[in-house]
């Protein structure tokens, strides 16, 4: 029985499931953007729309949690931003899996083409915007006041709201956030992200599994598989340089976004 099953297990729909989770895993450990190609692998494989982006956060989130001992050192010299950051992730992240569990599923499959355009500009804009941050910078010769919590706090909930949602981009949301906001030591403005998204993303995967919106089987293969694709992409992926990785995960959000709104005709 286990031999005339194989074949059907190995499919081309499990090989290209396969082949995306790798790559998402790769994209997540080089540039970001992995969610691009899981969650469109997700919804290839049957899975309905809400358990399809459900999965792929629970999926790639595990990863995420290397980061924060990553940034240990950096978080220590900004301890008193430390817990602000990481209630707005839990009570943002909290009230966007909630509201995306609460939305019907053809209305989130309407959404998709939207939402992977915005994350997709999102990454696009990237470059020059961090470019103009830095301009900003060194074009202001006024004392530097240490900016006030409230404000970021706030800020960091409505983008943490959108991590619990759908998420793709919101890194990038945050570091912009926070440099505007005056923060210029860039390892601790990735800490201070890394604190708020990987909490969202936490509460966001306690709420999707204990709600029953997990397609375990799959989400299981892809943590094994996106795991082995960011540990081998470690070795080359150096050798790329940023602006062709950051292409590319623009190009495939683009191109996923054009997909969706193509089959909506």
């Amino acid at each position: 029985m286990h031999l005339s099953s194989l074949p059907a297990f190995l499919d081309w729909h499990w090989l290209s499931f396969t082949v995306a989770i790798f790559l998402a895993g790769v994209l997540n450990a080089v540039a970001g953007g992995g969610s691009f190609l899981s969650f469109p692998a997700m919804l290839s494989m049957g899975i309905l729309p809400i358990q399809a982006n459900a999965t792929s956060a629970v999926a790639i989130w595990p990863g995420q949690l290397t980061s924060v001992a990553a940034y240990r050192d950096d978080l220590r010299k900004n301890l008193r931003l430390v817990l602000p950051m990481g209630v707005a992730g839990l009570a943002g992240g909290t009230a966007g899996a909630l509201v995306l569990l609460h939305t019907p599923q053809m209305t989130f499959l309407h959404l998709v083409p939207w939402l992977l355009l915005i994350s997709s500009s999102i990454f696009a804009l990237a470059g020059p915007v961090s470019r103009w941050l830095a301009r900003r910078k060194g074009n202001l010769a006024i004392a530097h006041h240490p900016p006030r919590r409230l404000p970021v706090f706030l800020a960091t909930t409505l983008v943490c709201f959108y991590v619990g949602y759908f998420g793709a981009g919101a890194g990038f949301l945050l570091i912009t956030l926070l440099s505007l906001f005056g923060y210029e030591d860039l390892h601790e403005i990735n800490a201070l992200k890394v604190v708020s998204t990987t909490l969202a993303n936490g509460i966001s995967v306690v709420i999707f599994a204990v709600s029953g919106k997990v397609a375990w089987p799959y989400c299981l293969w892809a943590m094994l598989v996106c795991a082995i694709g960011g540990y081998t992409s470690a070795r080359w992926a150096r050798r790329i340089p940023q602006p062709v990785l950051r292409g590319l995960v623009i190009g495939i959000g683009l191109s996923m976004s054009a997909w969706f709104f193509i089959s909506e005709q």
